[in-house]
């Protein structure tokens, strides 16, 4: 009796979901396609960015059901906490420098949609076909559903911006991730629409979160390497349920809320086994659980 379609489509999934991602080392900084068309920052513009603390804005990860959703997902209170430490901030900010990323843009919890129509328009380095299509409608999204309230940490390749709301290191590389991946592209434009076709998006996020892991492997405590495996592989099966709901019928998204739990399995296997390696040269006080990011991981240049 042959196995219905569905079923052969869902052991691919669950094969990917387990078996990609994986850090690979030694690590291997950004090496940009090109430059000359990039967009730059301009001249004493910083290139992190906060918003201003908002009382009712900062307490929107209780109020915004998807918030509290996401932190069930992960299992991690921090996620959209919209109260970013300076640890992860310059956890990031030491990222990019490590891959050489000078001009991309980081708003942390910050909503500025006129900056960001700017970066649209003067981004060169993304066809104008693409730009006043695709990228319209990303930056209007952003413009009517400002993260700075509903949150959901993103990369915009047509702004060249990251956008984070959740203070996990973790989350921040992979995010970092996306950006180094779309930076080495040559056409930007024709990549950010593959994304968006059914399946297309396991590539990029498993691109993104090897990268992170790989990062966090040779430049982070031990404790960080963990929290890289617990976060990222459920938030990677979080993909593999997109697309499989993209198969078949998931009004409710059900499936990504699912596939989180053979990630939370198989991030916390790898996570133990990390026990009996020979962690980096590099240490940092260790954060008070898994539920929690870290209030202190020290992130150096790397090499």
């Amino acid at each position: 009796m042959s196995t219905p379609a569905h079923l052969r489509a869902l052991f691919a999934i669950l094969f990917a979901a387990f078996f990609t991602g994986c850090a690979t080392l030694p690590y291997r900084p950004a090496t940009p396609h090109e430059t000359a068309r990039a967009l730059l920052l301009r001249p004493d513009e910083p290139q992190l960015e906060r918003g201003k603390p908002n009382k009712f804005l900062d307490a929107s990860d209780w109020i915004w059901p998807g918030s509290w959703i996401g932190k069930l997902i992960l299992w991690n209170r921090q996620v959209d906490s919209h109260q970013i430490s300076t640890n992860t901030e310059e956890f990031l900010r030491a990222y990019l420098a490590h891959n050489n990323l000078t001009n991309v843009k980081v708003r942390i919890n910050q909503y500025r949609p006129g900056d960001e129509w700017r970066r649209l328009f003067n981004n060169r380095a993304v066809g104008a076909g693409w730009r006043y299509t695709l990228g319209i409608l990303s930056v209007a999204y952003y413009t009517i559903l400002p993260g700075r309230f509903f949150g959901g940490d993103h990369y915009n390749s047509f702004t060249d911006t990251i956008n984070l709301y959740s203070d996990i290191p973790a989350v921040a590389a992979h995010e970092g991730g996306h950006s180094k991946d779309w930076g080495e592209m040559k056409y930007k434009g024709t990549h950010a629409f593959l994304y968006m076709l059914p399946a297309a998006p396991l590539f990029y996020e498993a691109t993104a979160t090897a990268d992170a892991l790989s990062y966090l492997r040779e430049t982070q405590s031990l404790d960080l390497q963990k929290q890289g495996y617990n976060t990222l592989y459920p938030a990677y099966g979080t993909y593999v349920g997109g697309t499989f709901g993209s198969l078949v019928y998931d009004p409710f998204g059900i499936y990504s809320i699912a596939f989180a739990i053979p990630g939370h399995i198989a991030g916390r296997v790898k996570s133990a086994q990390l026990a009996d390696e020979t962690p980096p040269p590099i240490s940092a006080p260790e954060s008070e659980s898994d539920s929690d990011a870290p209030t202190a991981a020290r992130p150096t240049l790397g090499k």
